[in-house]
């Protein structure tokens, strides 16, 4: 389920979803590495930054889920896509998994615009990708059929890992990364509450 062997072309194909979200972090991180005011300036207009938001920048609930500055940030994130986004998409469908990532990672901004700073600002997907373990959390009690246990151990000690990184590692958007996988529980019954048969 969370072993990937296939080819670039092949896994465009089959997961559509996964490789979009994937293909725009990447875009928008060389972006950020063209020096000039261009990148700057997109940067600035696109970041999470709660201050703003309260005056009426609402879509900055929804980009910060695309940009990484860091390089290791970006991997980490896209890895965690491209590993555990696959069975996903095909449990949930294209569009159900789509708008359970966005909503997800909307949710984890959210939390983060109430509960943070009104000068905090914030960038990356870790909000959404802990949204997809919470939708795998409520698919393994609910749904054993499709999440067996061996996965269902995977998917608990890769969140377990996680949540450990997350209180112990630094400038790390905590809020977003439990109010994601909070988010991820809450909207899965929605969502998933028949979801289709897993198919390598």
């Amino acid at each position: 389920m969370f072993v990937r062997t296939e080819n670039p072309s092949t896994f465009f194909r089959l997961y559509p979803i996964v490789s979009f979200l994937v293909l725009i972090h990447i875009v928008f991180f060389l972006i950020f590495l063209i020096p000039g005011s261009f990148s700057n300036n997109l940067l600035k207009a696109l970041i999470g930054f709660n201050l703003v938001i309260f005056k009426g920048e609402y879509w900055r609930l929804i980009t910060p889920l695309f940009l990484h500055v860091h390089l290791v940030h970006m991997l980490v994130n896209s890895v965690s896509l491209i590993l555990f986004g696959p069975a996903l998409e095909k449990i949930l469908g294209k569009w159900r998994f789509f708008l359970a990532y966005i909503g997800g990672g909307i949710l984890a901004n959210i939390a983060t615009l109430f509960l943070a700073p009104p000068m905090y600002t914030h960038l990356g997907a870790s909000g959404a990708v802990f949204s997809l373990f919470g939708i795998y959390s409520y698919l393994a009690f609910f749904h054993q059929h499709i999440i067996q246990r061996p996965h269902a151990h995977i998917i608990f000690a890769i969140l377990l890992i996680g949540f450990v990184v997350t209180l112990t590692g630094a400038n790390l958007n905590i809020i977003a990364h439990f109010f994601g996988f909070l988010s991820g529980a809450i909207i899965a019954p929605f969502i998933a509450s028949h979801p289709n048969p897993y198919h390598p």
